[in-house]
This record gives C-alpha cells, structure tokens and sequence, in this order.
C-alpha cells in the first residue's frame, strides 16, 4: 500500500478533531474560566459590576415606561438589588455596590429631568 499525501492530510485532521473532542469531555468546560485565581477574581468583579449597571439600566427603564404623563419616574436602589438578585442570580448584593452603580447610571442617562432616585442618600 502506498502512502497518499491525500490520505495523510485526512488521517492527521481526523486524529486532530478526535483530540479536541476528547479534550472537550474531560474539561467539561472548564477551559473558559482563568486558571489564576487572582484573574478569576477580577473577571468576577468586572461581571458583577457589569450586571449592576444593565440591572440600574433595566429599573430606570422599567420607571420611566410606568410613570404617568407629567409625573416623575421613582428608581430605588432596592429595585436594583431585585433585579440582580433575580435576573442575574446574585445571592448577596450590597446596597452600598446597588446604589452606585444607579449614581452612575442616573447620571449617564440625565435621569435628573424626569426621575426621582433614593440613591444619594
């Protein structure tokens, strides 16, 4: 039998593709979370700050379509808690990170003209 560089080509892709699903089984997705702890730490934060703000985002928007002609849309950082305890599974939020994170949103979105917010306090 001789040796086609056809036949290698296939036979080297296929061993290649065996690997990766093989790695795939065992890893069981383990291969997108970092391996440094520290690096695991700071994707966490910047996702957890990242939730808190779609979260103030989602409850501005939420009082903004509820408040009547005329009247101003109320935000409380405890709506910002709940959305991220129950849209993004957060077990502990701090009200301290809640309210935050909705100053900063208040702001971005000039919310001053058209709502109300217990935030600064």
């Amino acid at each position: 039998m001789r040796w086609n560089l056809d036949i290698v080509i296939g036979v080297l892709v296929g061993l290649v593709g065996v690997g990766l699903i093989a790695a795939g089984i065992v890893w069981k997705g383990r291969a997108v979370r970092p391996f440094a702890a520290s690096r695991a730490r700071s994707v966490a934060q910047r996702e957890y700050a990242r939730d808190l703000q779609r979260a103030a985002d989602h409850v501005i928007a939420t009082a903004r379509r509820s408040a009547g002609d005329g009247e101003p849309a109320i935000v409380t950082v405890e709506a910002v808690v709940r959305v991220t305890r129950d849209r993004y599974g957060y077990a502990a939020v701090e009200r301290c990170h809640a309210a935050a994170a909705l100053r900063r949103r208040f702001e971005h979105w000039r919310c001053a003209v058209d709502c109300v917010t217990d935030a600064y306090t």
